[in-house]
């Protein structure tokens, strides 16, 4: 009997010790919450521009690299747990135990104070999964980060674990179908080979979803296969759903120096005890041609060509002006882009200057080299768009990550079982 009673005891002890704390108040997306946190970065280990993807099991060498700096330096314990999530990013009908192996949730240990910076930061890093905490199923995740505890949120990422063995994808870009968009939308179209995948009831099993450049307001999810064929299936339409507006090539420039003007910078200064970058002035471009331009696709890599030391990057105040000819009555104009964690922030948004006669805003960003764009936002919705000033391209050079899902028959989760980016 006391035998009996002592076995329960530990099992109690165990399923507790494996507890994962609330979620809070937290967005299942890419989202900053606490006040000072700036240039959050997740990428594979040893990439500097990259979807947060990484392999399921493949050990040493297949992790992912969490990268923010704090501007308030103030004294932090930072905890962080991970978030299984369907296909379509829901909260998975699962219990952490089901995913994670090992604790429930982990401390980030890893942290360094700026090096001969005017604005001080403590910046922290983190490389996963580690011994402690591992996910054991594929599929898409959120990194919660939080301060001690989870009503207390840092910050939220969005990252993707394929399967060991993934299918093949097979796919181009190419103008849109539709003779109506020839002009200025481009089409996704893709086929996956299944090969030894036991795929059954793909219609109601399968789902892919495909993301342009690094945005995920945009994304096209939910996607089902058209047609199908032994060991294959087709995700070839023509009726516009899997379509994307081309956009512009994204603008440019480079604060990695502070010593001279790099490119597009027409002004450096030091005011108000902060760095001072001033962006040449741009000009709305709806119904301009197609311009030719070499970019990162909206990303940016962070860079002080001054003081290749760790942790050197200083912060800018940079300031952006834009010319248009016609009014923006209706919205309102942000700049966008990684600089703007690709989210509509209020700094980002431009004002009207009535004495220039040009819209313009200034935020604080990191030293280094930039991609962005304007984004017009109507009154009254969260639609971004990014073709209302920039214009919109056929031809324009975009990332399109093609992402595969199936859920097996049996289970309650989605793995992940390809991955593909066309350009």
């Amino acid at each position: 009997m006391k035998k009996t009673f002592l076995l329960l005891c530990i099992a109690c002890l165990t399923v507790c010790s494996h507890a994962q704390p609330e979620f809070g108040n937290i967005l299942l997306e890419n989202k900053v919450y606490m006040d000072g946190i700036s240039s959050v970065t997740l990428r594979p280990v040893g990439m500097l521009h990259s979807d947060a993807v990484v392999s399921l099991g493949q050990g040493e060498g297949s992790e992912l690299s969490l990268q923010f700096d704090d501007l308030k330096e103030e004294s932090r314990y930072f905890k962080y747990t991970f978030i299984h999530c369907t296909h379509d990013w829901q909260i998975s009908d699962m219990n952490p135990i089901e995913y994670i192996d090992g604790f429930m949730e982990d401390v980030i240990e890893q942290y360094d104070h700026s090096f001969n910076t005017m604005t001080h930061y403590i910046h922290y890093s983190l490389q996963f999964p580690t011994p402690n905490m591992k996910f054991t199923l594929s599929g898409n995740y959120i990194l919660f980060v939080y301060d001690d505890t989870p009503d207390n949120p840092v910050l939220t990422r969005r990252f993707m674990v394929t399967e060991p063995e993934t299918v093949g994808i097979e796919g181009h870009v190419h103008a849109a179908s539709d003779v109506n968009d020839r002009f200025t939308k481009q089409e996704v179209d893709f086929s996956i080979n299944t090969g030894s995948y036991p795929i059954r009831n793909p219609v109601m099993t399968v789902h892919a979803t495909i993301k342009q450049n690094g945005r995920w307001d945009n994304a096209i999810y939910g996607l089902t296969y058209r047609s199908g064929h032994p060991g294959g299936l087709s995700f070839d339409y023509d009726d516009g759903r899997n379509t994307f507006p081309g956009g512009a090539e994204f603008r440019t420039f480079d604060i990695s120096t502070l010593k001279s003007n790099a490119d597009r910078i027409v002004g450096i200064t030091f005011a108000n005890h902060e760095n001072q970058a001033y962006v040449l002035q741009d000009d709305a471009r709806p119904f301009g041609a197609y311009e030719s331009r070499s970019t990162m696709k909206g990303d940016c890599f962070y860079r002080n060509r001054d003081m290749p030391n760790a942790f050197s990057e200083d912060y800018v105040n940079t300031h952006f002006t834009l010319k248009s000819n016609f009014p923006f009555t209706d919205g309102d104009v942000y700049v966008f882009g990684a600089l703007t964690d690709w989210q509509i922030k209020p700094e980002a948004k431009l004002k009207y200057n009535n004495a220039y006669q040009y819209w313009e805003t200034d935020f604080l960003i990191k030293q280094g080299m930039y991609n962005y764009q304007y984004v017009y936002v109507p009154h009254g919705t969260n639609l971004i768009d990014a073709t209302y000033i920039e214009g919109s391209h056929f031809e324009t050079q975009n990332d399109y990550t093609v992402l595969i899902y199936f859920r097996e028959e049996g289970t309650s989760y989605d793995k992940l079982i390809g991955m593909r980016i066309l350009n």
